[in-house]
């Protein structure tokens, strides 16, 4: 899929669950869960046990959705290849890394580094990050946002950390384009609930819809 098009469903859905499942099975039965309830895109971290073969699988379809795929937690441009050639969409890690970023550029990968500060946003802009992800978000908040889309209005921001129901409506009026959500909306696939992750993530959307109305 042209990066294009992996960016603009991220942004027309508003919402990238994050997955950091105990092992593949319950990791791929949470993003199951996540895309019937809606979900556009889905964060496979690299602290998943088998986290390649995932990303592999749900990217080939064989679970039967129609997801995108990221990788996540990636650390490196090691890491970031391998992820792309077994078909991750785009890539995300916790800290700016510019020999990342140059090669999700070479291989026109949408990369979502994380910043926790306003020079960490603007060097992450300069490299030609797509998105930023706000991190962690429990430490900022979305005041923070708010000063910063006053400074820099040009600036994609995504918070991934502490995002609730209860605080999203706050991120996204504060100018975030999306938001990343885990463990409150996948930590139930652990105790085998999906039903619930699926209920969550229409509301997530369901909130994200009425913010930005």
């Amino acid at each position: 899929m042209l990066k294009l098009r992996v960016l603009g469903r991220i942004l027309e859905s508003g919402l990238i669950a994050v997955i950091r499942s105990g092992n593949s099975e319950e990791a791929i039965r949470t993003a199951e869960a996540c895309a019937e309830g809606g979900a556009a895109a889905v964060e496979i971290t690299f602290t998943v046990p088998g986290a390649v073969d995932i990303i592999k699988r749900l990217s080939e379809g064989k679970t039967g959705s129609s997801l995108i795929v990221g990788a996540g937690t990636v650390l490196d441009p090691e890491t970031a290849r391998l992820a792309i050639l077994e078909g991750a969409q785009f890539v995300v890690s916790p800290a700016m890394n510019p020999e990342t970023a140059k090669l999700c550029n070479r291989y026109q990968i949408p990369y979502l580094p994380g910043a926790g500060t306003v020079r960490e946003i603007i060097e992450a802009m300069e490299s030609g990050a797509d998105i930023i992800k706000v991190f962690p978000g429990e430490t900022t908040g979305p005041a923070f946002v708010k000063a910063v889309k006053a400074a820099l209005p040009q600036a994609a921001l995504m918070p991934t950390g502490g995002v609730s129901l209860e605080n999203v409506n706050s991120w996204i009026k504060a100018g975030c384009v999306a938001v990343g959500v885990g463990g409150y909306l996948t930590r139930s696939g652990a105790g085998g609930d999906f039903k619930s992750i699926t209920d969550l993530t229409k509301r997530f959307l369901e909130e994200i819809r009425r913010a930005r109305s």
